[in-house]
């Protein structure tokens, strides 16, 4: 028999009822950093179109995607679910960067950003019984001066073409990053302190340490976290 669980919100102060919790998401990032919170859920990855309409700016786009996937995975539940929905993608010099297609692509990405700060913005999105509350995150990244030869290792391990910018900031042989002085969690696609923020605006009940047991998993000793619990 599933989970239930009863939740109070207090916008329209009822009570409501979802079995099931569901991270729409099929990254297995989002999935390792979502487990940290405890809950019982499943994945249900949305099919849908996820590219930004013309002209439309980074906030915007990540934010619509997130509620869209929501929006999706609701639609296909027979029961009432909670539904956990993310979109991060990195942006440099106001031009937003997807996943890789291919090995050059994935090498351009990585010379464009090398030595420079570009941005991360992660969308999330919570539908709870066709009730949507969305937030955003933004993260500044600086990016060392890795050598050509460390870009052709790692294309060669085949880490970065599931991740939009072509790295990854938690992998350890690549290290890219350098001194990181916001939000580590969402640069790798969920984060945490702005997820229980919009859960509790939901009526759900979160763990009070979800900072520490973030920082104590990523190994980081994140500076901003306070904004935003």
């Amino acid at each position: 028999m599933g989970m239930v669980t009863y939740v109070r919100i207090s916008r329209c102060m009822e009570m409501m009822v979802f079995s099931k919790v569901i991270l729409a998401s099929a990254s297995p990032r989002r999935k390792e950093l979502f487990a940290l919170l405890g809950y019982e859920f499943r994945i249900h990855p949305p099919d849908m179109e996820e590219s930004p309409f013309p002209g439309e700016i980074a906030s915007d786009y990540v934010v619509r995607l997130a509620e869209e996937k929501a929006k999706w995975v609701s639609a296909q539940q027979s029961a009432r679910a909670l539904i956990i929905a993310a979109d991060t993608t990195v942006v440099f010099q106001d031009q937003i960067l997807g996943k890789p297609s291919s090995k050059d692509e994935a090498e351009q990405m990585l010379l464009a950003l090398r030595g420079n700060i570009h941005q991360v913005y992660s969308g999330l999105a919570i539908n709870l019984n066709d009730w949507m509350t969305s937030d955003l995150c933004r993260t500044d990244v600086p990016m060392r001066q890795y050598t050509d030869q460390e870009i052709q290792a790692y294309i060669d391990s085949g880490d970065p073409f599931d991740k939009a910018g072509a790295y990854a900031i938690q992998h350890t042989g690549f290290h890219p990053v350098h001194h990181l002085s916001g939000c580590f969690a969402n640069v790798m696609g969920l984060p945490l302190c702005h997820l229980a923020r919009s859960l509790r605006k939901a009526g759900i009940s979160v763990p009070l340490q979800v900072p520490h047991i973030c920082q104590e998993h990523i190994d980081y000793d994140c500076p901003v976290f306070h904004l935003y619990i």
